[in-house]
């Protein structure tokens, strides 16, 4: 939509007010709103001003001044506010040079999607994420100086079979048990189609909703792929309606990788493909029906999967998950159905158009604007430089020899782990300026000082129990 299209569909949908969204460093969306009257063809050149030195890893505070310039295709009507409420998302621009913020990641986004067509490889990198989730009815938790406990409580709770709910019914889901169970046992299918058609009224097309296999309403919604930066745009519109449709049934959703002990964490399988004039680039004659691009792509993904997760797998918690000698998917490998590989080629369909790969190490806690262009950087280096991925893997993982599986490379065990691999390999993301080494430093730092050190500092509850004797 242009500026004034924009204006004519404010008009006709009657607006109040106009939401000016865009996200900190980590990947929380931030709002501010203005009347309706302040919508005028300039703004879209003009920008809002606003703090930025109060958004997390952004400006210093004798720094501060930012404008929010809002992106005319992005507007919807947000579905959740009592005044009918515009939403534009915005892209961030310095005040004085009038550059695009360095540190915005929608603009790394841009800057990914025009390398891309710099390179020749393709003129579009298509998403199309798997975000699981947990609906939970109760969560409360505390991390003080004397005192830490979280406590999770969930109608469908395998803990709650004894519970005395006037009366208990039964049907709760046995762990690793709830992978496509019919209600009485779901408890959420009506909340899920509930989201589902939110999200379609926004316009964002839905491929599938189910429940997940752990207990306690894990769940799952598939978006249609979409462009990088479209699909970054959506992923924040899929995070807040989720949320929102859940609280006002008096739920909450978490994209927390690892929220229960002892049953299945929260992944985002995430397909990516690229195409060319209209045709697909991963398409071939190759193993699994791939390209001999696509397989170079997989190559760059796997040398670079341990800095990647820097990005993809972007907390302590996401480490709860990606334990080696489960079903998480930390084996450095590839396969056409392998589900322990980090990654998969789907078999569903023989098209070429829907020929793609499937990094399966990803989790959505993640800032997806940042983890899709690392994952396309990723890919674009392995095909520049015909990086080989090696024999695919096939077998078993879990029945191979020991001698055999120590030859396969594994996702990093901690967050700490994959900065390191992030400050040691990162030249591949800087390519066409795409990443800075502004925002590497500055995810390392944040992320160093914010949450590792944080975690680390404080004594677990588990530590209680397994000390206090001593």
């Amino acid at each position: 939509m242009t500026p004034k299209e924009v204006m004519k569909m404010a008009k006709e949908k009657g607006a109040k007010v106009v939401d000016l969204r865009f996200l900190d460093f980590p990947g929380v969306w931030q709002h501010f709103t203005v009347p309706v009257s302040e919508l005028e063809e300039s703004v879209f050149e003009d920008g809002f001003g606003f703090d930025g030195s109060s958004i997390r890893g952004w400006q210093p505070i004798h720094a501060s001044d930012m404008l929010v310039v809002p992106d005319a295709a992005t507007a919807k009507m947000d579905p959740f506010f009592d005044a009918p409420t515009m939403v534009i998302i915005g892209n961030i621009v310095d005040p004085v040079t009038r550059e695009p913020y360095t540190r915005d990641p929608r603009y790394i986004a841009q800057k990914a999607e025009a390398y891309l067509k710099q390179t020749g490889i393709g003129d579009v990198a298509c998403f199309g994420p798997e975000p699981e989730f947990f609906i939970f009815d109760d969560i409360r938790f505390e991390s003080g100086v004397n005192r830490a406990f979280y406590e999770i409580d969930s109608i469908e709770g395998t803990w709650n079979t004894g519970r005395d709910e006037c009366p208990n019914l039964g049907y709760k889901l046995r762990p690793k048990e709830g992978y496509f169970p019919v209600p009485p046992m779901d408890k959420f299918q009506n909340l899920r189609t509930e989201m589902v058609l939110v999200l379609e009224s926004l316009g964002i097309a839905v491929e599938a909703q189910h429940h997940e296999v752990a207990t306690a309403g894990q769940a799952e919604i598939d978006m249609r792929f979409k462009p990088l930066l479209e699909m970054g745009d959506q992923f924040m519109w899929f995070k807040y309606v989720l949320k929102n449709v859940a609280s006002r049934h008096g739920h909450t959703v978490t994209f927390m990788p690892k929220p229960i002990f002892e049953d299945n964490g929260t992944g985002m399988h995430t397909h990516i493909s690229v195409w060319k004039d209209g045709s697909p680039v991963f398409a071939g004659d190759k193993y699994a029906g791939l390209s001999q691009d696509a397989l170079y792509a997989i190559g760059g993904i796997l040398k670079h999967c341990r800095s990647l997760c820097a990005f993809t797998n972007p907390t302590t918690n996401s480490y709860k998950r990606l334990v080696p000698g489960f079903e998480a998917p930390v084996n450095l490998a590839y396969s056409s159905r392998n589900r322990s590989a980090a990654v998969r080629i789907p078999m569903y369909s023989t098209s070429p158009k829907a020929k793609r790969i499937e990094f399966r190490t990803p989790d959505p806690s993640c800032n997806g604007y940042l983890a899709f262009s690392a994952i396309l950087m990723a890919a674009i280096d392995g095909i520049e430089n015909k990086i080989d991925p090696g024999d695919p893997l096939d077998k078993d993982i879990y029945n191979l020899p020991p001698e055999e599986l120590a030859e396969i490379p594994s996702a990093p065990g901690s967050l700490e782990e994959a900065l390191k691999a992030l400050k040691e390999d990162h030249a591949f993301l800087m390519k066409g300026d795409v990443f800075t080494q502004d925002v590497i430093d500055m995810w390392i730092e944040y992320k160093t000082e914010n949450e590792i050190n944080d975690v680390k500092l404080r004594p677990h509850p588990h530590e209680f129990y397994l000390y206090f004797d001593i």
